[in-house]
C-alpha cells in the first residue's frame, strides 16, 4: 500500500463486536440445502421472512386486520379475543357479483372506512362494501392511463395522464391542466426526487384545494435513451440535466375545486432554484415551501396565500458551508395550529424544531448526538410526538415519543434491531413491526406508553435448515477516531485452519447505510450464498453514510471518493490481518456509487482486489444530474481539481487486475455514457476490461435478468480467483 494511504491505517480496535446465532453452522444443518441464484432474488418465498399483508387497523382503532389465504382475519386488541376470519374470498364475491359482473381472483387490498365498511380499488373504480348491509358501492372511477395517483380525504382522485392533470370526484373527471407543449410536466415528482420529493400532487387537510408541480424542461438537452425491441432502433430521449449545465424550472399551481381556477405560487423572480417541503396550513388558508438556491447551501422557508399565489413572508432561513438538504414538510400541531415541526441538522444532528406560522423560533425538540429519522404522528390530544430514530445505535432505530411541553424523550419499542411503527387513528396502540441480528420478523402489539400488549407474530428463522455461515457485526476506528461499522461473514463450514477468499461488497454513498441491526445484519441473500459457497463476506460503512451525524456526512463534500476510500482501506488492512483470508483472492463488487468505488478502488491500489464488478458505475461526476451531483461536488466550474480528482477516466491507465463493468443499456440515474467513457479510454490505454450489458435494463436491473446477473458476478470471481 503506498505511503499516502498508509498515512490512515488504523490500529485495528475490536470495539463491540457482536456474534450472532442465527447464522452459526451446527452439525442439525441441512448441507444439501443449498442456496441458488432465484432464491437470491427472492423468488422463493420460503426463505423469506413471514409478513402480515395489508395489515390495517380498524376505523374504530380496537382491532386490525391483514390478509391470511385469501380471507381477511381480524384480532382484536384484548388479550383474550382469537383471531376471527370475517371475510374470505368466496364470500366477497358473492357480495360483488351484482356489481359490475366483478368476480376477484384474490382478496383485494382494503382501507377501512367505518366498522363494517371497508374501500378497495380493481382496476380503474374504487369501490366500498358494506359487510353488515352485504352491498357494493362505486366511489371513484378514473382513465385506464391514470398515473401518479393522490387520494383527498373525501376520496377525490387526482391524477396524470401524460403531462397533464387530473381530478376524478364521483365519477367525474376534470381536467386542470391542459398543456401541449412537450417538456411541460405537470403534477409529477421534480428535481429527479431529490429533497425527500417522491411526487408531484398535494392535496389540502380538506381537500378544497389541490397543489401540483409545474415543471418545464424544454430548456433541458433530450438525452438518448435507445429502445431496441422495435425493427430499427429507436430513441427514446430522456431530460436528463448534468452537472453544471441548464436546470429545469419548476413552479407551484394551485388549484380551486370551488371556482375551478389555478393560479401560480409567486415563488421569485429567480428560475435557478428547487421548491422543496410543500405543505399545507391546516386552515387551507396558506401553503408553505421551502426555496433552495441551485447551490443547495441556503434555504428560505415562505409563505404563500393559497388563494391568490402572494408571497406573504419568508419565516426563516437556513444555511451551511456545505449544504442545506430539506427532506421533510412541515408537521402542524394538533394542540397549536400556529405551530410546526421543522427537521434540521443545524446543530449536527437531525432533530425536530417547533416554529409558529410567523417565524418565530419556540423551541428545540429533540437533541443529543444521535438522529430522528421520521415522523409519525401526534397523539390525540396533541401533546406527544411519536418519531423514529438512532438514540439507542446509529445501526438501530426504535419508536419514541417526546412531550411537546417538557422535550422528554420516552422509548416505545424493547428489544433491539431495526423497528417501525403502524399507528391506530387516536395513535392509542401501534404494532410494533421489526426485525434484528437474532430475529428474521417480528410483530408485537403495544401502547402508546410503551407497554407490549401481546405478540402478534414471531418469525425467528426462515433460513434455520440452510447451512450459512457466521455473521458478525463490529466497529473499526479510522485516523480520525471516527467509528465505523462494519459486517463480516465467515464461509459455511468456517475452519480456522484454512484460508477463504474475500467478496469485498460496497456502496459508499449517501443515504445508505449498509450495516444495521436487522435481519442477517443488512446483507442480501446473495451475500449469504457467497458465503455458502466459500467467501468470506465483508463491508463497510464509511464516512458520508447516513445517521453518523452531519460532519460524519458532509466531510466528502467537493471531493468525493477521497475520504470514503481512506475508511474502506481501514476495512481492507483489517481483512489482510485474519489468519484466514487469503490475501491473494480478493475480489471487490459494487453497483451505483459501489460502482463508482470499486473501480477507483481497483486503481488506487492495483494488485489489491485481483478481480472486480462494477455496476451501473459512476465514472466522471460531470456526467451525473444536477441535484445530487451539485450538492455533493458544487457545479464543475466552480470545483474543477474537485471532479478532477475524483473522476475515474483519467485513472484508468492504473489499471492491472481483472474488471468487469456491468451496465443497463437504458439506465436514466447514471447514464450509459459512464462507463462507456471508460471503456474507451481503457482501448485507448491498451488495457483490457470485460463489459456486459443488460439491453433492456434501467438502473437496478430486476426479475429473471438480476438472477443472470447475479450469476454472472459470482462467476466471474470464481474464474479469476
Amino acid at each position: 500500500m503506498n505511503s499516502f494511504l498508509k498515512l490512515f491505517i488504523v490500529l485495528f480496535l475490536f470495539s463491540n463486536v457482536y456474534t450472532f446465532a442465527q447464522n452459526t453452522v451446527s452439525e442439525t444443518k441441512n448441507d444439501s440445502l443449498q442456496l441458488n441464484f432465484n432464491d437470491a432474488i427472492y423468488f422463493n418465498k420460503n426463505i423469506l421472512p413471514e409478513r402480515l399483508s395489508n395489515l390495517k387497523w380498524a376505523s374504530d382503532g380496537q382491532s386490525f386486520t391483514y390478509k391470511k389465504n385469501n380471507a381477511i382475519v381480524r384480532q382484536d386488541i384484548s388479550k383474550a379475543k382469537k383471531v376471527d376470519t370475517i371475510l374470505r374470498l368466496e364470500d366477497l364475491n358473492k357480495i360483488l357479483v351484482h356489481k359490475d359482473s366483478l368476480n376477484l381472483k384474490r382478496m383485494p387490498s382494503i382501507n377501512w372506512i367505518e366498522k363494517d365498511v371497508f374501500s378497495f380499488t380493481n382496476d380503474t373504480i374504487l369501490y366500498s362494501v358494506d359487510l353488515k348491509q352485504k352491498q357494493v358501492k362505486t366511489l371513484n372511477a378514473w382513465d385506464a392511463q391514470a398515473s401518479n395517483a393522490e387520494y383527498s380525504v373525501n376520496k377525490g382522485k387526482a391524477y396524470t395522464i401524460a403531462n397533464n392533470l387530473y381530478i376524478s370526484v364521483n365519477g367525474e373527471k376534470i381536467a386542470i391542466t391542459n398543456d401541449t407543449i412537450e417538456g411541460l410536466v405537470n403534477g409529477q415528482t421534480v428535481h429527479r426526487s431529490e429533497f425527500g420529493i417522491s411526487g408531484g400532487i398535494f392535496w389540502s387537510p380538506k381537500g378544497n384545494f389541490l397543489a401540483f408541480y409545474k415543471k418545464d424542461e424544454q430548456m433541458v438537452k433530450d438525452y438518448p435513451i435507445v429502445d431496441i425491441t422495435t425493427r430499427e432502433a429507436e430513441v427514446d430521449a430522456t431530460k436528463y440535466p448534468m452537472a453544471g449545465m441548464t436546470n429545469e424550472v419548476v413552479k407551484l399551481g394551485v388549484y380551486n375545486l370551488k371556482t375551478q381556477e389555478t393560479i401560480l405560487l409567486q415563488t421569485g423572480d429567480s428560475v435557478d432554484h428547487y421548491l422543496t417541503s410543500v405543505s399545507w396550513g391546516p386552515d387551507e388558508q396558506f401553503i408553505y415551501v421551502g426555496i433552495l438556491n441551485r447551490g443547495q447551501d441556503h434555504l428560505w422557508l415562505n409563505k404563500y396565500n393559497a388563494k391568490d399565489g402572494s408571497f406573504v413572508q419568508t419565516l426563516f432561513e437556513e444555511q451551511a458551508n456545505t449544504w442545506v438538504e430539506p427532506e421533510h414538510p412541515l408537521y402542524f400541531l394538533k394542540s397549536r395550529k400556529d405551530q410546526f415541526i421543522w427537521f434540521s441538522e443545524r446543530d449536527g444532528w437531525m432533530h425536530m424544531y417547533i416554529y409558529n406560522t410567523k417565524g418565530q423560533f419556540v423551541k428545540q425538540l429533540t437533541k443529543g448526538e444521535w438522529v430522528v429519522t421520521d415522523f409519525l404522528g401526534f397523539d390525540k390530544n396533541g401533546e406527544r410526538a411519536f418519531f423514529k430514530g438512532t438514540k439507542e445505535s446509529p445501526i438501530q432505530k426504535h419508536i419514541y415519543s417526546v412531550n411537546i411541553k417538557n422535550s422528554k424523550v420516552k422509548k416505545l419499542s424493547d428489544d433491539h434491531g431495526t423497528h417501525s411503527a403502524v399507528f391506530n387513528n387516536d395513535k392509542s396502540y401501534f404494532i410494533d413491526i421489526y426485525s434484528s441480528t437474532e430475529v428474521a420478523k417480528v410483530y408485537e402489539l403495544r401502547n402508546t406508553n410503551g407497554k407490549k400488549v401481546k405478540e402478534i407474530l414471531r418469525d425467528v428463522n426462515p433460513l434455520e435448515d440452510y447451512n450459512l455461515g457466521e455473521m458478525s457485526i463490529g466497529t473499526l476506528e479510522n485516523e480520525e477516531g471516527d467509528e465505523l461499522y462494519y459486517r463480516l461473514i465467515k464461509p459455511a463450514n468456517f475452519d480456522t485452519t484454512q484460508q477463504y477468499p474475500v467478496f469485498y461488497y460496497v456502496y459508499g454513498g449517501p443515504h445508505a447505510q449498509l450495516v444495521k441491526d436487522s435481519w442477517m445484519g443488512g446483507a442480501n441473500m446473495f451475500m449469504q450464498l457467497m458465503a455458502q459457497r466459500g467467501y468470506v463476506v465483508f463491508t463497510l460503512d464509511n464516512r458520508g453514510t447516513p445517521y453518523r451525524g452531519f460532519a460524519f456526512e458532509n466531510v466528502i463534500h467537493r471531493k468525493l471518493g477521497k475520504y470514503e476510500l481512506e475508511d474502506q482501506f481501514v476495512g481492507i488492512d483489517f481483512l489482510l490481518e485474519q489468519s484466514y483470508v487469503d490475501a491473494n483472492r480478493m475480489g471487490i463488487q459494487g453497483w451505483s456509487y459501489g460502482g463508482f468505488m470499486t473501480i477507483n478502488l481497483m486503481l488506487e491500489e492495483p494488485g489489491l482486489f485481483k478481480a472486480g464488478v462494477a455496476g451501473g458505475p459512476v465514472i466522471d461526476w460531470q456526467y451525473y444530474e444536477i441535484m445530487y451531483g451539485e450538492r455533493y461536488m458544487d457545479q464543475p466550474q466552480e470545483n474543477p481539481e474537485g471532479y478532477k480528482s475524483s473522476g475515474l477516466i483519467e485513472k484508468a491507465h492504473q489499471l492491472q487486475d481483472h474488471l468487469l463493468i456491468i451496465h443497463g443499456a437504458i439506465d436514466p440515474t447514471v447514464v450509459w455514457q459512464n462507463s462507456l467513457s471508460f471503456i474507451q479510454k481503457a482501448i485507448e490505454e491498451g488495457k483490457q476490461v470485460d463489459y456486459f450489458v443488460y439491453p433492456r435494463a434501467p438502473h437496478n436491473v430486476r426479475g429473471k435478468d438480476r438472477a443472470h446477473l447475479l450469476e454472472k458476478m459470482y462467476l466471474y470471481l470464481e474464474l479469476h480467483l
